[in-house]
């Protein structure tokens, strides 16, 4: 069938145009040109040898290139090759093959990223994470199909990049925010972008900036020149907010001792030595109660326990509570405990901080907002908590917590954040804005000890630093505990898989960041702004016209 004008004569979605390689270029980043000008609007040739099979290569090669931006290799510039060899791939992708090459960038990121997984939960778990991530980046293969032909298409990948790692954090069971690329600019000249536009509008930058690059290497001519400009004009931007941060020297300041007790053996096997773990946190504590009294460091004004300090509920359990009650007395400051407390019903539980005073536990407590499926709770347990022995062992379902109300531990108001509650934009920033000064975060991760999780996790905790400008004190069972500053950097850090603790002054502020006043404001609007412009990429490519035609076709043919 001979061209025509969109939809006149496609049968289905599979016969859509691809962009004409003779014809103008997709109106790009900067300018978006509607000429039907000469050789120099025309596209170079394409940057894609091999035809599909080497689309797929250079898909999965950029997957690889931005698994290699984060920890533990962190080669900070990959963070925008990697989007832009992916961008290089679609380029004269069918719908079909878009979305294929979208999952295909999505297993190699995914899949390198995530490879902790199967040395801490195992091989099935880490492929079943993996596919339902890389499915997220297929959905954005076809967003990217839609939008390509719009005005400044550079913002709609940059829009609909954040859609799917808003997505992708979301569902199923909660999502999974690993490695979104706004966390990626800290320890660059960008990271003054994280306080002003948060992790989501960082993402956003970034993803555009990268199909702006893309567009300088697969057009030609003056179009190549302005995407060129366009990129390098939206990094110049992003070091704007950096010459005006603070210096974080701030009045008002706490002093805060945090609390690595270790755990025995490999360090993995917590719960099998739960009660030692309590024990060492109690023992470390009750040693700098001795410091104080030496007059070898300053009393603390806020001790921080790790997550899974006592595995038991302490306020059921008379010997967590006397251990945890020891330590309180000995300090003569309030703790903030990690707890494992008894749910509404026998087959629940809640991970808590509380805070414990000389006087007992207070009301003051946070319970973690974001449960690990199928490591802390099984998803429709009737039917799959049996599929594996590893899901065997976890015998009750943690709830989760709702509540944002950040705690009151002696007169400082404490924004607290449970392990992976650090990756979700709704937990540490609403604290915040309800009055925080201070962040904490109370963390196991002795079932990843060993894994690239930690330091992945680490850098993430740092990024909250700087989007929220609070000081961040981290305390872990097993590492990696430590004290970092409201600009990110870290004050001081302790040894892994031993017992250490460490104490400092931190500034608090009740300043409030833009990224904080906004919270997922920018992450909803990308979503929204994503769906709109697929929408109207649909109805340009004449999507809606064959889905008339076809819906007509079937009509006619019943009534016949």
């Amino acid at each position: 069938m001979g061209p025509g004008p969109p939809g006149a004569g496609y049968a289905s979605w599979r016969d859509l145009p691809r962009p004409d390689r003779t014809g103008p270029a997709p109106r790009h980043l900067v300018g978006g040109d509607r000429r039907t000008a000469g050789a120099d609007q025309r596209l170079a040739s394409s940057p894609v040898r091999g035809g599909p099979a080497g689309a797929i290569a250079l898909a999965g090669s950029g997957g690889g290139a931005l698994a290699l931006a984060f920890e533990p290799y962190a080669v900070l510039p990959l963070v925008v090759v990697g989007p832009t060899l992916f961008v290089l791939a679609l380029d004269d992708a069918s719908l079909r093959r878009s979305v294929v090459l979208g999952f295909v960038f999505g297993l190699s990121f995914q899949g390198l990223l995530l490879w902790w997984l199967t040395q801490s939960i195992g091989p099935a778990a880490w492929a079943a994470v993996v596919l339902v991530q890389a499915a997220w980046f297929g959905a954005l293969g076809f967003v990217a199909y839609l939008t390509r032909r719009l005005p400044v298409a550079s913002v709609w990948f940059g829009l609909a990049w954040v859609t799917a790692e808003t997505a992708r954090s979301t569902w199923p069971w909660g999502g999974l925010p690993w490695g979104r690329i706004g966390f990626a600019v800290l320890d660059t000249p960008w990271s003054g972008l994280l306080p002003v536009l948060g992790v989501a509008g960082t993402g956003v930058l970034l993803a555009t900036v990268a199909a702006a690059l893309a567009d300088a290497v697969r057009l030609a001519g003056r179009a190549r020149i302005r995407g060129l400009l366009g990129a390098s004009l939206l990094l110049v931007l992003g070091l704007v907010p950096a010459l005006g941060a603070r210096s974080g020297q701030l009045d008002s300041s706490v002093v805060v001792a945090v609390v690595q007790g270790g755990v025995p053996g490999d360090g993995r096997q917590l719960a099998a030595n739960h009660r030692q773990v309590t024990d060492n946190h109690a023992l470390a504590t009750m040693a700098l109660a001795r410091r104080v009294e030496q007059g070898a460091t300053p009393r603390p004004d806020i001790v921080v326990w790790p997550e899974n300090s006592t595995a038991v509920d302490p306020m059921r359990d008379g010997r967590a509570r006397a251990a945890i009650e020891s330590a309180v007395e000995a300090i003569g400051v309030p703790v903030v405990v990690g707890a494992m407390v008894d749910g509404p019903t026998p087959d629940t539980v809640l991970n808590q901080g509380i805070v414990w005073a000389g006087s007992g536990p207070s009301a003051a407590t946070y319970t973690k907002h974001h449960p690990v499926p199928f490591g802390e709770y099984i998803p429709f347990r009737r039917y799959l908590g049996s599929i594996s022995p590893r899901l065997a062992e976890i015998r009750r379902d943690m709830l989760p917590g709702t509540s944002v109300q950040p705690l009151d531990v002696d007169g400082t108001t404490v924004a607290d954040a449970i392990c992976f509650d650090v990756a979700y934009d709704d937990v540490i920033a609403a604290q915040v804005r309800n009055g925080a000064e201070l962040v904490i975060v109370q963390t196991s991760n002795a079932s990843f000890t060993g894994t690239a999780q930690l330091d992945q996790q680490f850098a993430m905790t740092r990024a909250r630093a700087l989007e929220t400008q609070r000081a961040v004190a981290v305390a872990s069972t097993n590492g990696i505990t430590a004290l970092i500053a409201p600009d990110g950097t870290v004050i001081e850090r302790a040894p892994r898989e031993r017992t250490a603790v460490l104490s400092a002054r931190l500034p608090v502020s009740d300043d409030v960041t833009p990224a904080v006043r906004w919270e997922t404001v920018p992450a909803r609007i990308a979503v929204l702004l994503s769906l709109v412009g697929a929408v109207v990429g649909a109805w340009k490519l004449g999507a809606f016209r064959v889905l008339r035609r076809r819906t007509v076709g079937t009509t006619g043919r019943a009534q016949g």
